[in-house]
């Protein structure tokens, strides 16, 4: 299947990796060998991000660079082949945390690793009056000892799409032939797994991918080209029968330093050619069973971009391990404060948007806007005001192990010690304190110091994950 689509494009890019790193020397040295070719180091998330956090910090990004108001989005698409829960709408809170329009249309995508070409795809088609926003995040994982788990990364990659676009897509197909156990995931089991067969998995991914690229109408001088990444040496295997030198399948490859995004592999390396400023781009994602997805970008000017893929601290194996949750001693038994989700449910917009309220008798703010007015004491129907996303420290402490809160006790056996800042928010000559756990043990702030808000798991209650607002030192992207 081909399918023109010049008239439809990326308007604006964002991607995201976790700060966390390991090497593959920690893999090697815990192992005896390392057993995923061509990477460096991969990209770990820490105890409290997941593929949706993630998938925020792409879309915020794309939105900023592209001067976009989220309200202006028609449609929603996410791609994972991790989603937080098996069964529940990520586009849900996803678009609750960007405050996406309610009524916008929403579309999830899952079960392969061509997850975020699909959403693509979708996204191309779509008949709306506004953009169209793709995110892809992933984080696969597998069983300690197993290939895939050695080459297991985590990114996320944004974009906005739609007519008059930079960054047309001007031809795009898609195949599919059936190879089943070339990789996949059982249900109920968070772990990837293969049938182990070299040659039957390499022939799947190269005439799979072959097939649909032949479909396309690429140009000879192509100066790059987004290939899925399920290690950092299959790519440059297949690139002979994809037409392709290595040069421009490592022009914009980010597997080497990232590991496997799964279906985050092809987007983010697509954003990063875009960022780079190249102009012909071929994108190829390969899905098991097998399917593939291509396609060709020819930007015709500059796309705005902002790719945030740089790593901050490097993991012992140990610590690894940790963030993974493999030698954790789980919930303790009661005493954890009780929130019922419809409590919960209530102070979403405090939670993911820090939405405060404004008295209309004296003009104080309030959060959670709710009850008396804390000056005037009136009580009133608070006028709603979103908080900007960056704060002031006024103190600041850590808590370490045996000191958290019950509901933080999983999170402490990941992570370690965390900060806690109450911090102040300004919105016109008014401002409003409020608690926040920090997050990047290695960058706690000094009281005075500026924190931006970031969207991160808070805990799990009755099998609901929570989520809400915690405070990065930086003021960076």
């Amino acid at each position: 299947m081909s399918g023109d689509s010049s008239h439809e494009g990326i308007h604006a890019v964002g991607a995201y990796a976790p700060r966390l790193r390991i090497s593959a020397e920690e893999f090697a040295d815990a192992w005896g060998n390392f057993e995923a070719s061509g990477i460096e180091a991969k990209a770990v998330p820490e105890a409290d991000e997941d593929a949706l956090t993630m998938g925020w910090e792409a879309a915020r990004r794309a939105l900023e660079v592209g001067d976009v108001d989220a309200a202006d989005v028609d449609w929603l698409g996410f791609a994972t082949t991790n989603p937080p829960m098996a069964e529940e709408d990520p586009t849900v809170r996803l678009g609750s945390f960007l405050d996406v329009p309610e009524d916008a249309a929403r579309q999830t995508f899952t079960g392969s690793t061509r997850a975020g070409t699909r959403a693509l795809y979708a996204a191309l088609e779509a008949e709306t009056d506004g953009l169209a926003l793709v995110v892809t995040a992933d984080c696969p994982r597998g069983e300690p000892s197993d290939e895939r788990e050695h080459a297991a990364g985590a990114g996320a990659a944004a974009f906005l799409v739609g007519p008059d676009a930079p960054a047309p897509i001007t031809d795009r197909a898609e195949h599919a032939e059936p190879y089943p156990g070339t990789r996949f995931r059982r249900a109920g089991s968070d772990d990837v797994e293969g049938i182990d067969v070299t040659s039957y998995d390499r022939g799947a991914f190269r005439e799979t991918l072959a097939a649909a690229v032949e479909s396309v109408d690429a140009p000879d001088d192509l100066d790059a080209a987004a290939v899925q990444a399920p290690d950092g040496g299959l790519p440059y295997r297949a690139a002979g029968a994809l037409g392709l030198d290595n040069e421009t399948v490592y022009a914009c490859a980010t597997v080497q330093d990232l590991g496997d995004t799964a279906a985050a592999s092809v987007p983010l390396s697509l954003a990063t050619a875009l960022a780079d400023g190249q102009e012909s781009i071929l994108g190829a994602a390969y899905g098991s069973g097998a399917g593939a997805d291509a396609f060709v970008v020819a930007a015709e000017g500059e796309v705005p971009a902002t790719v945030d893929l740089d790593g901050e601290t490097d993991l012992s194996y140990a610590e690894y391990l940790r963030r993974r949750g493999d030698v954790t001693g789980g919930e303790p038994s009661g005493g954890a404060a009780y929130v019922s989700v419809p409590t919960w449910q209530r102070s979403i917009p405090q939670r993911h948007r820090l939405v405060a309220g404004r008295c209309p008798e004296c003009g104080a703010l309030a959060f959670p806007p709710e009850g008396a007015c804390p000056d005037c004491r009136a009580l009133v129907e608070f006028e709603p005001v979103e908080l900007p996303r960056t704060g002031d420290v006024e103190a600041v402490t850590s808590v370490s192990r045996g000191g958290e809160p019950p509901e933080f006790a999983v999170q402490q056996q990941k992570s370690g010690e965390y900060g806690v800042a109450i911090a102040s928010f300004d919105a016109g000559d008014e401002s409003v304190s409020m608690p926040l756990q920090v997050v990047g043990a290695d960058t706690s702030p000094a009281v005075g110091d500026p924190v931006t808000t970031v969207i991160r798991r808070i805990y799990e209650q009755e099998g609901v994950i929570r989520y809400g607002r915690k405070a990065r030192a930086e003021d960076g992207a």
